[in-house]
């Protein structure tokens, strides 16, 4: 799966075993799913899995991993992939905005890039076929940048794996949970969250200022395949100036998190968040006890790979410090 600064990897182990230690959990709503890779996780868990993301690379990676069954979709991805990687390239938006007027990847995969996506935008595959050709794509182009994870920025010289040629490999699609089929949506989670009903909500919300669509616009312009205007050094999409979330905000996280909390129509929750958010652990104790027993396990990480290399300029001039080079997760089990 894609390199992602809120992936959730090393927290798997507890979250899939907080999980297995509750009674009668068949379905499971995981309404900030990100890089699906906890969707992913539970669905080979034998758990079905309704995901959301508001972020459209984030609902097609979860229609991929989360929607998408293997004993369906396998062979023609498999035949669809190797038709693509055929390809020769083909320089066009992608290899102009990325590699010329930025640097995030060689040109000579950007332009299998640009013949890839045009090639499946022709297509006009049915939407789960699609999502695993998309993710392929995604992760193929993962596998061969030039940055530290997040697409704020380069590096100033190219990444080892850079020179790489971009090759497609069929993402790790699971069967379908014998609890029915998984499914994956593209909305706001404040909207979507009463919808739904679920025996466990896992919510893992934005924590802080920090914007995933900043941090993975590539990703997201790769996807809806808009063309997008951009701005700045990092050539981000436009409407990363104006698409946000309130769980970006200081002053409003607290209520949206409420909002959710008094809505979810399950018998659990399971919430994953740090002590880098806006949220204290107080607070958050506070607020999901009125749902019910909190029981809280906690993990100490390394921070991301960013705070490991240092503060620096525009001019890429080291300015400042880093206050601290780890942080504590914490997963809230309730019910």
């Amino acid at each position: 799966m894609i390199k992602y600064l809120g992936s959730k990897r090393l927290l798997l182990p507890l979250i899939v075993g907080a999980i297995r230690e509750l009674h009668g959990v068949r379905t499971v709503v995981d309404l900030f799913s990100g890089t699906a890779r906890v969707g992913h996780a539970l669905k080979a868990e034998g758990l079905r899995v309704l995901s959301n993301d508001h972020n459209a690379y984030g609902a097609t990676l979860a229609r991929c991993y989360v929607a998408a069954d293997a004993e369906e979709l396998r062979p023609e991805a498999e035949r669809l992939v190797a038709e693509f990687n055929r390809l020769p390239g083909r320089s066009g938006y992608f290899t102009e905005t990325f590699c010329v007027k930025s640097r995030y990847f060689q040109p000579k995969n950007g332009e299998r890039v640009d013949a890839i996506r045009e090639a499946i935008a022709a297509r006009g595959l049915p939407p789960e076929l699609e999502a695993v050709l998309l993710v392929s794509l995604m992760e193929a182009a993962d596998r061969v940048d030039s940055t530290t994870g997040l697409q704020m920025a380069y590096l100033k010289q190219w990444a080892a794996r850079s020179h790489n040629d971009l090759e497609l490999r069929v993402p790790a699609l699971l069967p379908r949970s014998p609890h029915g089929k998984g499914q994956a949506h593209e909305r706001d989670a404040l909207d979507l969250a009463g919808e739904l009903e679920a025996d466990l909500f896992y919510l893992d919300p934005p924590y802080n200022q920090h914007k995933y669509l900043g941090n993975y616009h590539i990703w997201e312009s790769l996807v809806r395949w808009d063309k997008p205007e951009v701005y700045g050094v990092a050539c981000k999409r436009v409407d990363c100036r104006t698409r946000g979330s309130v769980f970006n905000s200081k002053p409003r996280i607290l209520e949206a998190m409420r909002s959710i909390v008094q809505s979810a129509r399950a018998r659990y929750l399971v919430v994953s968040f740090s002590n880098e958010g806006f949220i204290t652990r107080e607070e958050m104790e506070a607020l999901l006890g009125e749902r019910g027993k909190v029981r809280v396990i906690e993990a100490d990480f390394k921070r991301y790979v960013g705070a490991q290399i240092g503060i620096f300029n525009p001019a890429g001039e080291k300015v400042g410090t880093v206050g601290h080079l780890r942080n504590r997760e914490y997963l809230y089990v309730v019910g």
